[in-house]
Parts: C-alpha cells; structure tokens; sequence
C-alpha cells in the first residue's frame, strides 16, 4: 500500500518538558512540517499523555506527529508515526502493529546500517550525524558531508539529515543530498524558536537553489 506523502523538510525533535507545546507551536508557525516527540526518561502513560495533549494542537495544523522508540506510545495516543533506532526493534513488529499508514522512520549512523532499511517498510531514513552534537552524549561519530553525502546513496528513500545542523550550514547539508533536515537545539535552544525555524527553512530553499 502506497502511504500519504508527507512534507519532511523540517523535523523538530522535542523532550516533553517544561513549556515544550508552545515551543513546537511557534516552531511550526515558522516553518517546522513534521514533529518528532522524544523523552528518554518518561515512562509510557506520560509520554501517552504529552502525545496527545501535542497531537491535538498540532492535527488542526496539518503538522504530523511521531514519537521516538516508543511504538506502544505512538498506537496508543494516536500518533502519525514512530522513529526507530537501529536498536529500538524491528520495523517491520513496529508496521504490523501500527498499520499500513503511519510514518516509520528508521536511524542510520553508520554505512554499513544501510541495508537494515527496507523500503517497503520504512518510509524515510534519519541519517547522521553529519556533525559534531552536544544533544546526544551518545552519538556516534560525525559522517561529515563527504560521508553523508556516499552513505545517502546507497538508500532509496527520503533521508533527513540529523546532528549539530544549524542554520549556518543547513544549506551544505541540503546539498549534499539530504531531503530536509531534523533538529533540536537549533530550534529549543533559541530564544526565538519562530524565528529559528524561520532561518532554517530559508536556509533549506537556499540549499535546494530556491
């Protein structure tokens, strides 16, 4: 079954703390298409909660919701779709018991992950880190844009760029092949989160020679 498009030029990866629904709110009022829920530390019922307190404000919007790892999470709240790490299950467990239509994202951080994708069950490829990030203590080494540049070669899917991307070099990455962008601090971090998804936005149509 051929699932809905879905508009991945911009993702905002979010905690559920503190104020975070406003701050996906004025990120998407400045461009953000597509929201990745992530929190570590909460256990289901909260995450459940925060995801549908999210879902809600974000569905009027036409602004697809995902939640990261937590597939019991995402069927239970109603989410768009999951993001999966290369070691957060199977995506294939995770389309059977979510349907044919939400979005799968899958993680890959190294070359040699790339055929852990299967296109008839994935639907796009968070691939990274391009560079150095402070946001995930536990990354795994830089690729750089040469090497994100060869490792998006080998996948047929859409593939958005994850890892110290920011509106100063948004645009390089847009141009060495990714199909849009995935962000944390860039956006969380900024004291404008409008005007930051604004910046990055621009950043990706300067990339694409729009």
């Amino acid at each position: 079954m051929t699932r809905p498009p879905r508009d991945l030029s911009l993702m905002l990866v979010t905690d559920a703390a503190g104020a975070f629904v406003e701050t996906v709110l004025a990120a998407v009022e400045g461009g953000v298409t597509i929201v990745q829920l992530r929190d570590k530390e909460a256990d289901d019922a909260t995450l459940t909660e925060a995801a549908r307190a999210l879902k809600r404000r974000l569905a009027p919007l036409g602004v697809p919701l995902i939640v990261n790892d937590r597939v019991a999470v995402a069927r239970a709240a109603g989410a768009d779709g999951v993001h999966l790490g290369q070691s957060d299950g199977d995506p294939a467990i995770a389309r059977e018991i979510l349907g044919p239509e939400p979005l799968i994202g899958l993680s890959v951080t190294a070359p040699d992950q790339t055929d852990t994708v299967d296109p008839a069950v994935v639907d796009y490829v968070g691939l990274g880190p391009v560079f150095p990030t402070a946001t995930k203590p536990d990354a795994a080494a830089p690729l750089g844009l040469d090497g994100f540049r060869t490792t998006r070669g080998a996948i047929d899917l859409p593939v958005i760029a994850i890892g110290g991307i920011d509106a100063a070099n948004a645009n390089s990455v847009i141009r060495a092949g990714a199909d849009g962008l995935a962000v944390v601090s860039a956006i969380c971090g900024a004291p404008d989160p409008r005007a930051a998804a604004l910046a990055l936005r621009q950043a990706i149509r300067d990339g694409r020679g729009r």
